[in-house]
This record gives structure tokens, sequence and C-alpha cells, in this order.
């Protein structure tokens, strides 16, 4: 790891001042993701801004939203209680991410802005273009079996890492950023950008800009609301394939469905037409595992990947069959 520099800000205003004025900048919390990235040479920036000290820690439920403080730590919002009982899918994406030391450090902004766990990404000498733009995407014709069967390009088939992003997609949160020009909201549905020609831009975000917030409507559905994991091993281990899943039913009958997925796509996945199909209908295993069609109809599977075209319709199958009462 190379020299850098650092600076404890104290106001958001004052952290993005530094950072945008200080070439080769970056936020740190936690640092669980990018001293790594830092040391294995797979990132590099010439001077750190932490972010600890700019009372962006809090976690609040009124009568309208969720607000989670981007430097709020994961086992802190994992383990609230208005979180656990009415945002339960945020709750078990978070316990199911990492170890319990991770999630003691690792802050909510810095678990967004994670980067690939892609082998070719995370090793300096592969070539990988979203770290080296236009050097090729080795995982193509390579080891691609944890890759995406969702949304890929020529130039990166990386899935995104987030568990919990994954959970705040299928609840339609919004992520509150302070840059140079002032405050902004993105909706966490547009704050991912698919790889395209250009898979080194990865987020919506401005140069300067801070995580300073998360917002989660308060819903019924948040209310019913679970996330599963399917993963090689029980422990800090990440997704093969996940699912979020919030439903809302009347009897038998779908009155509305939030589903998004993780593991299959080069950013937190969500499939609105999935939906549509499910809701004002009767909630049976012929519709689910119908919409489950539908969700891998246009899926570019690989040699190593293929089996995650079969596994992400067997896991909303069994979701959806919990969360319905199905067995």
């Amino acid at each position: 790891m190379r020299a850098f520099g650092y600076t404890v800000a104290g106001d958001p205003a004052e952290a993005v001042r530094i950072a945008t004025r200080t070439p080769g900048s970056t936020y740190v919390a936690g640092g669980t993701d990018l001293l790594n990235l830092m040391r294995d040479g797979a990132e590099t920036h010439d001077h750190l801004v932490d972010v600890n000290r700019l009372g962006m820690g809090d976690v609040a439920v009124d009568s309208r939203r969720l607000r989670v403080g981007g430097s709020a730590r994961m086992r802190q919002v994992a383990e609230h209680a208005a979180v656990r009982r009415e945002f339960p899918v945020l709750s078990e994406a978070l316990l199911a991410s990492a170890s319990p030391q991770v999630r003691n450090m690792a802050s909510i902004g810095g678990n967004l802005l994670q980067r690939a766990r892609c082998g070719y990404f995370r090793d300096a000498a592969s070539p990988c273009n979203k770290r080296v733009p236009g050097s090729g995407c080795p995982a193509i014709s390579g080891h691609n079996r944890g890759h995406a069967i969702l949304g890929g390009s020529g130039h990166c088939i990386a899935t995104h890492p987030s568990d919990l992003a994954v959970a705040l997609v299928a609840l339609d949160a919004t992520v509150r950023l302070l840059g140079p020009g002032g405050e902004r909201a993105v909706p966490i549905a547009d704050f991912y950008l698919l790889p395209g020609s250009t898979p080194e831009q990865e987020t919506a975000m401005r140069l300067g800009e801070l995580i300073t917030r998360v917002d989660v409507p308060r819903t019924p559905l948040a209310g019913r609301s679970r996330y599963l994991k399917l993963r090689d091993r029980a422990t800090f281990e990440f997704a093969v394939v996940s699912v979020a899943a919030a439903l809302r039913t009347k009897g038998r009958m779908v009155q509305d469905v939030r589903l998004a997925f993780g593991g299959v796509g080069t950013r937190p996945w969500r499939d609105t037409r999935v939906e549509a199909a499910l809701r004002g209908r009767p909630l049976t295993g012929q519709a689910i595992a119908a919409a489950g069609r539908l969700l891998v109809r246009d899926a570019e599977p690989r040699e190593g990947n293929r089996f995650k075209v079969e596994l992400v319709q067997r896991a909303l199958v069994s979701i959806l069959s919990d969360l319905g009462g199905l067995r």
C-alpha cells in the first residue's frame, strides 16, 4: 500500500470541501472494504477523509419513514428494535452479511459502495475494465461461477456484492447525498448503474458527494418482508443467489409485492414486470413458478454460472411460499 494523507472532518460540509479540493481523495468510515482494496492495489487514493465524527450515525423511525445515517454501523441497524419489527428484510439482510466483527465496524454508506468481489477486479495483476478501462474482462470466458446472468455487457459481468442494497431496492429506498452543489436525493433504483461500456462508473454519485442518509418508506409491505440468501457456507460469504421479498395479500390474492435479487445481476436486480405478473392474482405455486420464468427470460449465463438460472427461480418459490403461507 502506498502512502496517503488523512484528515478527520468536523462536519459534512467540511468533509465535502476537503474531498472536492484535494486530488485523489475518498471518504472512509469503517474502512473494512476500502483498506483491503488499497492494500491489494485494486484502488489507489492519495487522501482519506474520515467521516466518523459528522453526526451521521443515527437510526430513527417516524410516522413516514426509517432514516439511517450514512455512518451508522451495520450491527447498529440490524439490531435496532424498530428495524427488526417493521423492516425485517433489512435486519435479515444485514445479519446475513460479513461477520460479527465486520458488522461492528462497517458503515451503511460503505456497505452500499463496496466494490465487486470479482477475483479479476481484486487482483491488480489481472486485466479488468472496472479497474483499468479498456483492459478487458477475463471473467467472460474465464472463472465466472459467481458472476451475473442479468444486466451484463461485453465489458463486465461482475455482480454487486451488497445484501443490504438488495433489500433497500425491494423497499424503494432513497439515498441522500451531499456534494459541492448541495443536497440531493436519488431513488436507489437509479443509484446503481448497469456496466454497459463504462463498468468503472458503478453509481450515480458525482465528484465529492457523500452518502449522508438512507430513507426507507414505512409501509405495510415493509412489515411483511424477508431476505433469503443462498451461499457456499453459512457465514462470512457473499450471495450466490439472494432474494428480498415484501408481500401484501388479502386471503390468497396478491395486493402488492416487491422483489429484488442479489448474486444474479450486475446491480441489485429488480424487474417490475415480474411483480406485475403476481399482483392482483392468487398466490399459487404455479403463479410463482411463472414469475420465476419471466425473471430469467433474458438471462445470459456463462459456463460457470448456468446453474443460477434454476437456482434463482427456486429461491423465489421458497421465499414467496413462506411469506404467503403456502407451506
